[in-house]
């Protein structure tokens, strides 16, 4: 569950040190911020000696506050000619600034320094104050801030990845002794990597104990201006404290993936593989990528709300953040895929629905950038046509192009993607430590240690899952030379979006059907829909002959749960045959195909879900620290369909 944040206060002590009110003490010593931060954290870590010539170095913080830590050890990373090729750190806040609060800290702490225009991207790519887990990337991704707005408590029990150091930076233990409680120990020894290391400004006994009793192995060390002690350590438990060990990247000998589908989950994909030096085989049966579902002339982007933070929410909230990011980073790059700048208004279908949203966004108290409540009058003018009812207004949401998107992100993949149309995949087969894709003849089209199914309804039975189903589902859309007044994309029962040349109405939901035609029936209710979300086009719309419409059919695939499957794929067969011994199995303790991985059933959200599952799918290929929460990418999981079968204990040997 997210809870509502309490942001952080901007206060300063006389002598200009910024200060907490919550827990009466300061950020940092007054001998200053910077200084601190590479005494203690760096040199308490040996860094950066210790990430010289490795391929990821990853980082775990307890307190983020002024983000003084991060800035130090990405300028001491950009400064090290033998630095690693990939920095993660990830860092936990319960009380973060916002975005102003936090640059007008940075001009005092940092202007006129190096560190200062690395401050102001930080500012600038800093999130909305929402609970919950965001990944912002810097240096062309090569240096990732997985940044936690949360409790210490609750969040990092449900982090996963695998930490070569720890920076234990929260307020002093007796101003805020949860930062330092047992369960925060435990949570570091259940990611620490096997030479992992830790420092911290306190030397507090009770600090030590917890530490060493939670196998780390601690030593003093000198303080920071004038403070006699500070404690550093390292991960050297003397008894086994863990059932998992944190992730590892998946060991190759080539890094070469081969990517089945080109539509949104493939291509983006393409794109995040890529970034971190893969090369990428993308195939698809068709002769252009984006043909199918995405490449529908327009679709829409939005966050999605509910009174009871459910798992589609939670992944929702954090796509549509994430895919954000990625799309002003390809626009700042010169990248053009019509997206929309105006925002997107919901209009609920009835008085049930209004009443649900206005309790989720009070429940949870998001920032009105984000999503906030507009009265008729405001929605009429933000929309540019009469509307004559209340609804919610999204300032981030809006539409664009899917297949220009999908054409910008396999440009970005440059030299590194091999992409080859009309390639019927008909089935895989290992052969020594790879996988060959086969067409229907039994033609190899192509050969890789790691595999990615993308490619929505087909992808489950080339990868020969059992326990992994699936459906069609039919939508035709359809494009109405009305319209083009309106200002801003609109929601609700069906959707309309505004085009150059008028207005792509849709999209009807046909489970199971697998009519490719399209059908008059279908054109008029969308029509039907659009007259009731926007009532003063009723007469135009009624006047319309459906006959002459132009409209456009494709097929989205869903699971029963209406949850996307994303991750690695389970081997069902060797699951199988140790079927009793895992009756009570959690996703980690399944067997997985090695190299297989799944990105789709993403149904009609492809725009806000592909990005979320690229990052997810490649942090998990590079042992990187994973973009959500581990529970809530278990509820993604491929095997989850899987899983419920062995528990129920339906599955027997084959």
């Amino acid at each position: 569950m997210t809870h509502p944040l309490v942001p952080a206060t901007l206060a300063f002590r006389g002598d200009g040190t910024p200060y907490s009110p919550r827990f009466d003490d300061i950020y940092h010593s007054a001998s200053g911020a910077l200084a601190q931060a590479r005494h203690v954290f760096l040199g308490g870590n040996q860094l950066p000696q210790r990430w010289q010539g490795q391929r990821l170095f990853t980082i775990l913080e307890t307190g983020f506050g002024i983000g003084v830590n991060f800035l130090a050890t990405w300028a001491a990373w950009r400064a090290d000619p033998g630095r690693c090729e990939r920095l993660a750190f990830v860092s936990v806040e319960k009380h973060p600034f916002a975005a102003a609060d936090l640059g007008a800290l940075h001009d005092k702490l940092v202007a006129g320094t190096t560190i200062a225009p690395l401050a102001a991207e930080l500012v600038k790519a800093w999130p909305p104050l929402i609970g919950g887990i965001h990944r912002l990337s810097f240096e062309g991704g090569r240096v990732t801030l997985t940044i936690v707005f949360g409790d210490a408590l609750e969040w990092l029990p449900k982090l996963w990845l695998r930490a070569d150091a720890f920076y234990l930076d929260g307020f002093a233990p007796a101003k805020n002794p949860d930062m330092w409680a047992p369960s925060v120990f435990k949570s570091l020894a259940r990611v620490a990597g096997t030479f992992a290391t830790l420092a911290t400004y306190t030397c507090a006994g009770d600090v030590r104990r917890g530490l060493e009793a939670a196998g780390f192995a601690c030593e003093k060390a000198a303080g920071f201006a004038g403070k006699r002690d500070m404690l550093a350590g390292r991960f050297a438990p003397r008894w086994r404290v863990r059932r998992h060990e944190p992730p590892l990247p998946f060991s190759v000998v080539q890094r070469h993936a081969v990517v089945i589908g080109a539509g949104m989950a493939g291509c983006a994909l393409v794109e995040r593989l890529a970034a971190r030096g893969w090369q990428v085989t993308l195939l698809d049966r068709n002769t252009r990528m984006a043909s199918e579902a995405s490449g529908n002339p327009a679709g829409v982007f939005h966050p999605l709300l509910s009174r009871d933070e459910s798992v589609a929410t939670r992944i929702s909230r954090a796509g549509v953040l994430l895919a954000l990011q990625s799309w002003r980073a390809l626009e700042a790059r010169g990248h053009d895929f019509a997206r929309t700048d105006r925002g997107l208004l919901h209009l609920p279908a009835d008085a049930h629905e209004a009443r649900s949203l206005a309790d989720a966004i009070d429940a949870y108290r998001y920032p009105d950038t984000f999503v906030r409540h507009v009265s008729s009058i405001e929605a009429t003018d933000l929309a540019g046509v009469t509307l004559g009812r209340d609804g919610w207004f999204y300032p981030r949401g809006g539409s664009l192009d899917p297949a220009s998107l999908c054409a910008a992100l396999c440009a970005e993949a440059g030299t590194a993607l091999d992409w080859r149309a009309g390639a019927r995949v008909s089935r895989i087969e290992r052969e020594g430590s790879a996988w060959s894709v086969l067409d229907e003849s039994g033609h190899v089209l192509a050969r890789a240690e790691v595999v990615v199914f993308a490619n929505a309804h087909e992808a489950a039975r080339i990868a020969g899952l059992r326990h992994a189903p699936t459906r069609i589902v039919r939508g035709q859309l359809t494009r109405l030379p009305i319209g083009t007044d309106l200002r801003v994309p609109l929601i609700g029962e069906g959707y309309a979006v505004p085009l150059p040349e008028g207005l792509l109405a849709g999209a009807t939901y046909g489970i199971d059907d697998a009519d490719s035609t399209s059908r008059e029936l279908d054109d008029a209710e969308n029509i039907a829909r659009l007259a009731q979300l926007v009532p003063a086009w009723a007469e135009q719309l009624a006047a319309l002959d459906t006959s002459a419409l132009a409209s456009r059919v494709a097929f989205r695939c869903v699971t029963s749960d209406r949850l996307p499957m994303i991750g690695p794929l389970a081997d069902e067969a060797l699951c199988a045959q140790h079927a009793s011994a895992l009756a009570g199995a959690w996703p980690l303790d399944l067997h997985r195909s090695p190299g297989l991985y799944g990105a789709f059933a993403f149904g009609s959200r492809g725009l806000v879900w592909s990005t979320l599952a690229a990052e997810l799918v490649a942090s998990q290929l590079e042992g990187e620290p994973w973009p959500i929460e581990r529970e809530l990418a278990e509820d993604l999981d491929p095997a989850r369909y899987f899983l419920r079968a062995l528990r129920r204990g339906s599955v027997q040997p084959s």
